[in-house]
């Protein structure tokens, strides 16, 4: 079992940043991808970013050049760094752990109850 918990979310203004992070519980942090996922009122969830067990990682493309997802196995953390924040990223952000990340979140076993960024213009 691996619990997740988010914290880094709060309110921006445009062109600000914020820094994500996720805690995991347990022993095996090192063995699962990591992604991180977002959701914004009336709309479906969507990947943002995933990191692999090996470091490789990948993007939406609304987030290319602006976000920078990191993983820390030391520390059971993984990290996503957002630069250059928009309005259009407002949204609930969620923590993911898996075998691997899928692009719709399907078969990801574990979630974070997510932390609300809020970006204004």
């Amino acid at each position: 079992q691996v619990q997740l918990v988010e914290s880094g979310g709060g309110l921006v203004q445009a062109g600000g940043s914020l820094r994500l992070s996720c805690a995991a519980s347990g022993r095996t942090f090192s063995s699962f991808a990591m992604g991180w996922f977002r959701q914004a009122p009336g709309k479906q969830r969507e990947l943002v970013a995933g990191i692999t067990t090996s470091g490789s990682t990948n993007y939406a493309d609304s987030v290319k050049g602006r976000f920078t997802i990191s993983r820390d196995n030391a520390k059971n953390t993984v990290y996503l760094q957002m630069n250059s924040l928009k309005p259009e990223d407002m949204a609930v952000y969620y923590c993911a752990a898996g075998g691997y990340i899928t692009t719709m979140g399907s078969a990801i076993p574990y979630w974070g109850k997510g932390t609300l960024v809020t970006v204004s213009s």
